[in-house]
This record gives structure tokens, C-alpha cells and sequence, in this order.
């Protein structure tokens, strides 16, 4: 028999913990077991009806063919429209990139953009998919920590004392996840300044830019043309308009980044879901009635689930500013091991939750807030009861 195995690159994929607890928690629902799962990073609306009534009928039009790799001009001149008129982008059709998602987007700007042993800042705590898109790159991830205490918002010195001859991009996350953050203008214009001297790409993931409470969001893009020259903005429709499962994300990038991006994806996928497009055109030109109305339920559910956590002796957590997670201290529980953490929670107290390591948080839980405020109540109902026991 041969001997057969799989690429080193494949061998030394992670799992992503997020997805392998929501499929732990909906197998024990499947067997009758309450679960109330704070882990999915998703929001628990239906696609708004104007987007899902237009690629229905895209559908029965017969939009169900090939489109242009990059995407539809028609979508791409939406995307581009948008992001001159609320993120004061400089924009054109032809800079923006539609992908099978935000995430594949991400993958896209990493592969055109790193060669191996090329040096990636991840300000910490991240989403854990930055670091593997990094490695299948050659890239190597370098973790810039943060501090709860400063909502989790990057100090330059941090950043700047990470800065080596080998490193080539820094990624930011702003509203972030899993952490909330946003981060204010003059942390923007700290890091774009240091991406100038430095000669670094920036890749500024802004999936969650719509879900803001109390506080403005800016592009980092948009503070001037020569941060724009170096920066590769990433959004989509998933989090804004509800939309996780239709998988159209998109990058605006400069212009030979584009190309190059709209290459790769031509060996790689081909164009994204011809209706899905549609119902992406669709959203971006709806009225911000819906949009407003989830992130209005949304900020609700986070005053309710932050007011609770902090009603419970040993835990500590401050207002995220973004995005619909909490990432809550639990260092005085099981020794700080939040992954064992997890697991009692899961098992004791039918609550799913995503430890804090796996985002370089360690001692934390990352609660989502995308359910319902009855979930919320009752979940934080299981965990007051159960902490005091695992103190």
C-alpha cells in the first residue's frame, strides 16, 4: 500500500472552536437538552423581505449563471457608491472585489499579499481565523496584547515594540470580535502612522461597522490618501443586513491589489452566488429603517446582558461599543482555565459559550448577544447559579 498524507498546510489547521461548540450545542438540543447557546456569531433576525423578495426573483428571472469573477458591475458600483458615502472612501467599481463572503474575502487579501516568513500584527484579543489565514499564507502571525481595563484598545507603544524588518501588515478589527471595541480616531491615525514608516499593508476588517452604540466608526482609509494607498477595507452584508448565510463580502483595495485579487479568485472560486449578488444590490440600496431597528434591538440586549454579568459576584465586564459580543472576566472560576471553563458551563448549565484563549484572551467567555432577551435572562439565571460552585 502507498503511503498517503495530507499537505503540511492542511495538517496544521485548527478547527475553529466557535463552530465545533454550536455543533455540540445544537447535538445535545437535538437530544432533548435545553442549551442556550451564546456562541454563534450571528444575528438571530430574518434577512430582511425586500432583499429576500429580489433574489427570489432573480431566481425566477433566470439569474442563475455565471457573473464576472470579481462580482456584478451592478454590485460592485453599490459597494462602491456605499463606501463613498458613508465611509468617505475615494471608491471605484473597479477597486472593489465581491467574494463568497467577508472571511473569503480576508483569505483573498492574505494570499496576494504575504510571501512566507512574512511578519502579521494581530492586535489581541482577534478572531481566530486572522492568525490561520496568516499561517496557510506563510505568514507568521505576532499577537499585540491589550488590556481590558482599556477596552481593549491598542496602545502605539505596543504595537510599535512589535515592529521588526520581517513584518509586512497589520490587521484591525474595528468594531471588533470578539471584544467589541471601537477603536476612536486618534488610535486610527496612531496606527496608520506607524504603517507609513514602517512600510506595512493595513487590512481593516469592518463587518461590524453598522453595530455601534453611543459612538461614531471611521475607515482608517478614509484619514488620507496615502493611508488609503496601503489599506485593504473588508465589509459585507452579513452582520448589517443579516445576511450570514448568503455569503457575499467584499475588499476595496488599491487598485493593483484589486487585480491581483480579482486573479486569485479566478482560479480559486469564480464569482459568488449570481442571486445572492442580486439580494446584495438589494440591501445596499433599502432604506436604513432595518438596520436601525436590529442594532437599536441589539444595544437593548447588550445594556441587559452587561447588567447582569456584573450583578454576579467574580465577574467583570465593561460596555462593548460594537459589534453584538461580550467578553467577560472569568479568572476567579477553575483557576482561570476558561476552556475547562466552557466545558462545565456546557455540561452543568447548558450554556454554550466560546473560551477566551482561542482569541488570545485567556481567563474570558465570549458571549454573543445575537438571541433573544428571554435567552439572555435565563442564561444569566444558569450562570449565577452555577459560578459560586466553581470558584
Amino acid at each position: 500500500m502507498p503511503t498517503l498524507r495530507l499537505a503540511d498546510r492542511a495538517l496544521a489547521l485548527r478547527p475553529s472552536p466557535t463552530l465545533q461548540i454550536t455543533a455540540l450545542a445544537n447535538s445535545l438540543r437535538a437530544q432533548g437538552e435545553d442549551v442556550l447557546s451564546f456562541a454563534a456569531g450571528e444575528p438571530d433576525f430574518n434577512t430582511p423581505e425586500p432583499i429576500c423578495e429580489a433574489a427570489i426573483d432573480a431566481i425566477r428571472r433566470g439569474v442563475t449563471k455565471y457573473t464576472p469573477s470579481a462580482g456584478m458591475p451592478k454590485l460592485r458600483q453599490a459597494i462602491a457608491d456605499k463606501l463613498i458615502r458613508e465611509n468617505r472612501l475615494p471608491a471605484t467599481a473597479e477597486q472593489v472585489i465581491v467574494s463568497c463572503g467577508a472571511k473569503h474575502s480576508l483569505y483573498n487579501t492574505m494570499q496576494v499579499l504575504l510571501n512566507p516568513g512574512d511578519e502579521v500584527l494581530l492586535i489581541a484579543p482577534y478572531w481566530m481565523t486572522y492568525a490561520e489565514q496568516v499561517r496557510l499564507a506563510g505568514g507568521v502571525p505576532i499577537v499585540v496584547p491589550t488590556d481590558a481595563a482599556a477596552d481593549f484598545i491598542p496602545a502605539a507603544d505596543a504595537i510599535r515594540e512589535r515592529i521588526t524588518s520581517r513584518t509586512r501588515m497589520i490587521v484591525i478589527n474595528s468594531p471588533s470580535n470578539p471584544s467589541g471595541a471601537v477603536y476612536p480616531r486618534a488610535v486610527l491615525k496612531e496606527i496608520a502612522a506607524l504603517a507609513l514608516r514602517h512600510d506595512l499593508w493595513i487590512v481593516s476588517d469592518e463587518i461590524y461597522e453598522r453595530l455601534i452604540y453611543g459612538v461614531e466608526t471611521e475607515s482608517i482609509a478614509a484619514l488620507s490618501a496615502d493611508v488609503a494607498a496601503r489599506t485593504i477595507t473588508v465589509g459585507g452584508v452579513a452582520k448589517t443586513y443579516s445576511m450570514t448565510g448568503w455569503r457575499i463580502g467584499f475588499a476595496y483595495a488599491p487598485a493593483p491589489v484589486a487585480t491581483a485579487m480579482s486573479h486569485f479568485q479566478d482560479q480559486v472560486t469564480s464569482n459568488p452566488t449570481s442571486f445572492a449578488q442580486v439580494g446584495a444590490i438589494a440591501a445596499y440600496e433599502m432604506d436604513s429603517a432595518a438596520v436601525e431597528a436590529m442594532r437599536s434591538t441589539f444595544e437593548a440586549r447588550r445594556d441587559l446582558i452587561v447588567a447582569r454579568l456584573n450583578a454576579i459576584p467574580g465577574v467583570s465586564v465593561r460596555a462593548p461599543r460594537g459589534a453584538f459580543y461580550v467578553l467577560p472576566d472569568f479568572s476567579a472560576f477553575l483557576g482561570g482555565d476558561d476552556a475547562a471553563l466552557a466545558l462545565r458551563l456546557m455540561h452543568d448549565a447548558k450554556i454554550a459559550a466560546i473560551p477566551g484563549h482561542v482569541f488570545e484572551a485567556p481567563g474570558h467567555l465570549r458571549f454573543s448577544y445575537a438571541t433573544d432577551s428571554e435567552t439572555i435572562a435565563r442564561g444569566m439565571d444558569r450562570l449565577a447559579e452555577i459560578l459560586p460552585a466553581l470558584q
